[in-house]
């Protein structure tokens, strides 16, 4: 039970649209923050002129933390899941593998890679490519985790990253694993990211695909509004066009990610029943592994189908 109330109206600004800057827009969708179950209601709305869904009003940058507590699952401070803690380790382990082997499709790495993780929450991925390949790695985060293990052996630096100066320094590979959509000016990162990366490097973005099959099953309790930290919610379309705007050339563009699309079609079910009152993930997990092994048959297709996910790879352009 959570004891903050809900956020007032000085909370919160009024913000244009990301992509074209226009402020004319009809209303999209209500939200709560179904994850964890803190107060208020977040309003979602889709831009009369380019078609973007955006939160707005947002909350003020400097009371946006507030909603990214120990609870927060990309932080991942729990590790005691009781009798799951071997299955909840694997299968984060696997997250971690599925973003490298991702990436490998793109780009080889080896012990002269420069990487770059924006938004890198406790810095597994990391982890991953430092153990692998014996990459030079750097994260960005703005909440500052670094005292957890697995940051041994990376840089890190803490704050916004379009902020923050990298010097001569350029990566072959910038990743935003479920960034993006938290991103308070999405299109200065993207630009950030295109000047910092090597002539021959790739940005990999994945995000919540808003014109997927989970957001038309679960609409208002879809995983990927997750209010109030996501602030921008991109359709297919939509993201590629983030891309051009910001300069970048497209590589490819996957219908899929590195992120298990299960999570959503668990999630949303249990954001229906549960309707604001958050997850508790500690019961959660049990239904979880259980509901997973269910769908394992339609999983084996989830690349096809469109659930939840997306991913795009770019470039500079030559």
């Amino acid at each position: 039970m959570h004891t903050m109330t809900a956020p007032g109206p000085e909370m919160f600004e009024l913000v244009p649209c990301y992509a074209c800057g226009a402020t004319e827009a009809t209303a999209l969708v209500t939200a709560q923050d179904d994850l964890t179950g803190k107060p208020g209601s977040f309003k979602f709305v889709t831009c009369s002129r380019c078609g973007l869904a955006y939160q707005n009003p947002r909350l003020k940058l400097k009371h946006i933390g507030a909603y990214y507590d120990d609870e927060y699952i990309a932080h991942r401070k729990k590790t005691d899941w009781g009798i799951f803690t071997p299955l909840y380790r694997r299968a984060m382990g696997k997250h971690d593998r599925n973003k490298v082997a991702l990436v490998s499709r793109y780009l080889p790495l080896s012990a002269r890679s420069a990487v770059l993780d924006v938004g890198c929450g406790a810095g597994t991925f990391l982890a991953e490519v430092k153990a692998r390949f014996g990459a030079y790695v750097s994260g960005v985060d703005f909440k500052d985790l670094s005292k957890l293990s697995w940051f041994e052996g990376v840089e890190f630096r803490c704050g916004l990253f379009y902020e923050l100066d990298f010097g001569a320094r350029r990566f072959d590979l910038i990743t935003m694993w479920h960034f993006l959509e938290h991103d308070y000016d999405p299109l200065r990162t993207l630009r950030t990211a295109r000047d910092l990366l090597a002539p021959d490097g790739r940005l990999v973005v994945e995000v919540p695909r808003l014109d997927s099959a989970t957001w038309r099953m679960y609409q208002e309790r879809w995983p990927g509004l997750q209010a109030p930290q996501h602030t921008v919610l991109y359709s297919k379309g939509a993201l590629l066009k983030a891309m051009d705007l910001a300069g970048l050339e497209v590589v490819d563009y996957l219908p899929y990610g590195a992120f298990p699309a299960y999570f959503y079609l668990f999630a949303g079910m249990a954001f229906k029943l549960l309707k604001g009152k958050g997850l508790n993930l500690s019961r959660a997990i049990y239904p979880y592994f259980v509901g997973q092994m269910l769908c394992s048959p339609l999983l084996l297709f989830e690349n096809r189908l469109n659930l939840a996910m997306q991913s795009v790879i770019c470039r500079r352009p030559s």
